[in-house]
């Protein structure tokens, strides 16, 4: 039987290899650590919504079911079925498109 006496120590080049495994391990753990907090606080929160003008005016009777923002238009589709286009300021639509 052999005891922990009798184990000849490692060699200098073989401790420092142990060394930056054990090194890069750690480093590795932190990192997947920073990146799964990071994922997590910036996907848990909602993204901002555009700000609709106050100055948008649909035509009457109609209800808008889907809102679209461009970088110089804002589109609204209605519930009716048709397409409408305002500039970024809004007001009266610029166009009015049917849908098919």
């Amino acid at each position: 039987m052999s005891s922990d006496d009798d184990i000849p120590p490692l060699p200098a080049d073989l401790r420092f290899l142990k060394l930056l495994v054990t090194t890069l391990a750690g480093v590795m753990i932190v990192g997947l650590v920073t990146i799964t907090g990071l994922l997590v606080t910036r996907l848990s929160t909602p993204a901002p919504l555009p700000v609709l003008p106050e100055t948008i005016s649909l035509p009457d009777g109609a209800t808008a079911a889907a809102v679209t923002f461009a970088r110089d238009w804002l589109v609204v589709v209605t519930e009716g079925g048709e397409v409408l286009l305002y500039g970024a300021q809004g007001g009266a639509p610029v166009s009015i498109t049917p849908l098919p």
